[in-house]
Order: structure tokens, then C-alpha cells, then sequence
């Protein structure tokens, strides 16, 4: 019987080897205490943000209002302060999600350690049952045959090897679970340690456009004394110096020549839009028949942004210029602008913003944020202006101003028959 008692202490090691692995892998509930609070942690800082994105559509919603009165003092003054007040509330939105993300990130590497500890612990124990297995079979299998046990205590002790090999085949296979659980934790891990670079990017960003609101407004206290009589002034004076600088653009513009070649120009619907929400408040050119076209009148397309938005690239290219018309002759053109070169073919301009992200040179990929929107240039109200060209077509050049006398302009120009409607080239709405 002695070898008899031998397979029953080999299975109950390596049952115990099994049980202590199942055990070890169970440890991964041992955080349950810490998982839970920072699960709290996490719902608190849901709450949070979900209070912060309710000011944050009111702010929205007063904009809103606000764009539709008349053009005044008092009424931008009041744009300024809640755009003041909805980018804070949009600060703080950030940094809860920055707080959130961390949590998360300390969540997933206790889960992380534990699984790790677990794969360590039952791989061993594992490997200890596997080799006593191993070494009492090779060393007594024939011994049980030929020992003068009857055949159903024969049986009986190769049934206890195939018990235990079956154990050890399935908690392999567990482990190889595990394996695949701990992957796919970190991977998670990655993406939210990725989600948190690009939330403090466009934290520092944020506070970047907050500085130049505050700027905004004493700027516009200081050129109008707080009168209104003066800022209606000022609008008039900016109007004519607008009125004056696109009729000499237009002038220098339509003695450029440029023949083009519409087989030489992409498809439709080859961009993606440069803002996540579009709302078109005006279109390029003119109507004529089913076509629109530009010898006149709008540049562009224009998207809403009342308060300041990521601006995307619209295709793969590179960064061909930046620039501010208003360190010039203020008001009377793109005001913050970026001029991009795609690879298809195309370029664009995005005019009126309030903080440039890139640099010329600079490839960019479809998607990324190079910019935010804002209210620089000849506006009436903040928005995205986005103008299209035939990329051969196009270059940031120099232009000496009549209507700032002394002054010189830079900024993307291209011959009037270069200009493309930018619906046309982006997605179907």
C-alpha cells in the first residue's frame, strides 16, 4: 500500500500547488478595499464634471443670445466675461478629468501588480506539482504494475495521476487567461496614460486663451474708455479700413494668373471638417446655377464658434505659415491665421483664431488639433473662417497696405480663380 499512499500524497501536493495558484489569482480581490475607493473617487470626479458641463451650456446658451443683439459695448463686454467664465468652467472640466484619469491609472496598476503576483505565485506552484508528478511517475509507474496490488487498487492510483494531470491542463489554461487579462490591462493602461498627456495639452492650452480674453478686454476698455460712443466709433473705423483692404486685396488678387486645370484637382469629400460640432453660418462665394463660385463677395465657409474650439487639419500636410494680420492693421483681415498644404492637391487657411498650436514646417496628420477658434481679424462675432485654394495656386506673400497707410500685411494670397468651395471637398452633411 505504501505506493498507494505515495499517489495519494502526490495528488494532494499538487492539488494543493492548484489550490494555492487558485488562491493566489483570487488575490487579485485583495485591492477590493482600494479598487472601491478609487471607484468613489472616480464617480465623484464624474459628478463633478457633469455639474461643471451643465455651466458650462449655460454659458453656452447666453453666447448664443448675446451674438444675436446688437453690436455694442456693453454687449461685448458681456461676451468677453462669460467666455471668461465658461473657459474657466472648462478648466476646471479638464482638471477633474485629469484627476479622474490619474485614479484610473492607479487603479489599473494595482490590478496590474496583483495579476502579475498571481501569474508568479501559481506558475511556481505549478511547476512543483508538475515536477514531483513527473518524477514519481517516471520512477514507479512500472513499479504499480508490477507490485502485487490487485488491478482496482491499479486503477485506482493511475486514476489519481490523471485527476491531478487534468487539474494542472486547466489551471494552465487559466493562467493563460490571466496572461490575456494582464495584456489587455495594460494596453489599457497606455491609452489612459495617452488621454491624460492630451488633457494636460489642452489644460496649459486652456489657461493660454484665458490670458489673452483678460487681454481682450482691457484692450477694448482701453480703446474705448469704457463709451460707447467710442466703440461705435471704433466700429466704424474698422469697418471702412475693412471695406477699404479687401477691395485692394481683391484688386491685387485678380491680377494674378493662374489657369487651372479641374482634372488636376481631387474628388469630392476628400477632407474631414476642422471642428468636432459644424454648424455653417456662411457659405463660400455665390450661387450660380448648381455651383457656387468666388470672383466676389465671401473667401470661405464659416463655422460657429462662439467660444473657443480645437481646430483640426483637414487632411495630411504641412505647415506652410502662420501669422496676425491685427499686429498690422487690426480688424481688417484673417487676424490669427494658419495656413496648411495637404498632400491632395488642396491648401486651406484658418482665419480668426485665438491661440496657433503649430509651427511653419510642421507636418500634421488628419485630425490633429492645430489650433482653437477665437474672434480675431474682421469679425462680427467669433468663428472659424476656413478659406480653400488649388495648392499650386496659393503663398503667404507680403501685401503694403492702402487702407493701414505704412503698414504691411502678411498672409496667404492666391489668384481669384484659385479659390475652391470648401463644402464641396468636405463630407456629404
Amino acid at each position: 500500500m505504501k505506493q498507494y499512499q505515495d499517489y495519494k500524497k502526490l495528488f494532494k501536493i499538487a492539488y494543493t500547488g492548484v489550490l494555492l495558484a487558485v488562491l493566489l489569482y483570487s488575490g487579485a480581490f485583495s485591492y477590493a478595499q482600494t479598487a472601491k475607493e478609487l471607484s468613489q473617487k472616480i464617480q465623484e470626479k464624474s459628478n463633478d464634471i457633469a455639474q461643471l458641463e451643465k455651466e458650462i451650456k449655460q454659458y453656452q446658451g447666453q453666447l448664443d443670445s448675446l451674438g444675436k443683439e446688437k453690436n455694442s459695448l456693453a454687449t461685448s463686454l458681456a461676451q468677453i466675461e462669460i467666455t471668461r467664465k465658461k473657459l474657466n468652467a472648462d478648466i476646471s472640466v479638464t482638471q477633474k478629468k485629469i484627476d479622474q484619469t490619474n485614479f484610473k491609472i492607479e487603479g489599473l496598476g494595482s490590478q496590474i501588480n496583483t495579476k502579475e503576483h498571481a501569474i508568479a505565485g501559481a506558475t511556481d506552484a505549478v511547476a512543483l506539482a508538475l515536477r514531483q508528478t513527473n518524477e514519481l511517475e517516471t520512477n514507479s509507474f512500472i513499479g504499480i504494475v508490477l507490485s502485487d496490488k490487485d488491478f482496482s487498487s491499479i486503477w485506482n492510483d493511475i486514476d489519481h495521476i490523471v485527476t491531478v494531470q487534468e487539474k494542472m491542463r486547466e489551471y494552465i489554461k487559466e493562467l493563460h487567461q490571466v496572461k490575456g487579462e494582464l495584456e489587455d490591462t495594460r494596453t489599457e493602461t497606455i491609452d489612459a496614460k495617452n488621454e491624460l498627456t492630451a488633457l494636460k495639452t489642452k489644460l496649459a492650452d486652456q489657461k493660454k486663451i484665458v490670458d489673452a480674453n483678460a487681454n481682450e478686454k482691457s484692450k477694448l476698455l482701453a480703446q474705448t474708455k469704457n463709451s460707447e460712443v467710442n466703440y461705435q466709433k471704433l466700429l466704424q473705423e474698422q469697418v471702412a479700413k475693412r471695406i477699404a483692404f479687401e477691395k485692394e486685396l481683391r484688386n491685387f488678387e485678380s491680377q494674378l494668373k493662374f489657369i487651372l486645370d479641374p482634372t488636376t484637382l481631387p474628388g469630392p469629400g476628400v477632407l474631414s471638417w476642422p471642428l468636432d460640432e459644424i454648424f455653417v453660418t456662411q457659405e463660400f462665394g455665390a450661387k450660380t446655377g448648381p455651383h457656387r463660385t468666388y470672383a466676389s463677395g465671401h473667401s470661405g465657409a464659416d463655422f460657429r464658434a462662439r467660444t473657443p474650439l480645437p481646430v483640426k487639419a483637414m487632411a495630411d500636410g504641412i505647415i506652410k505659415g502662420t501669422g496676425d494680420t491685427d499686429l498690422s492693421c487690426q480688424g481688417v483681415s484673417f487676424g490669427r491665421w494658419i495656413f496648411i498644404e495637404y498632400n491632395n492637391g488642396l491648401s486651406s487657411t484658418y482665419g480668426h483664431l485665438s491661440l496657433i498650436k503649430v509651427r511653419e514646417g510642421q507636418k500634421v496628420s488628419r485630425g490633429e488639433v492645430v489650433g482653437y477658434t477665437g474672434g480675431t481679424g474682421r469679425v462680427t462675432g467669433p468663428h472659424l473662417h476656413v478659406s480653400l485654394y488649388v495648392a499650386k495656386a496659393v503663398s503667404v506673400q507680403t501685401v503694403p497696405s492702402i487702407s493701414c497707410l505704412g503698414k504691411i500685411l502678411t498672409q496667404p494670397i492666391a489668384a481669384t480663380n484659385a479659390y475652391l468651395d470648401p463644402m464641396y471637398y468636405l463630407p456629404a452633411r
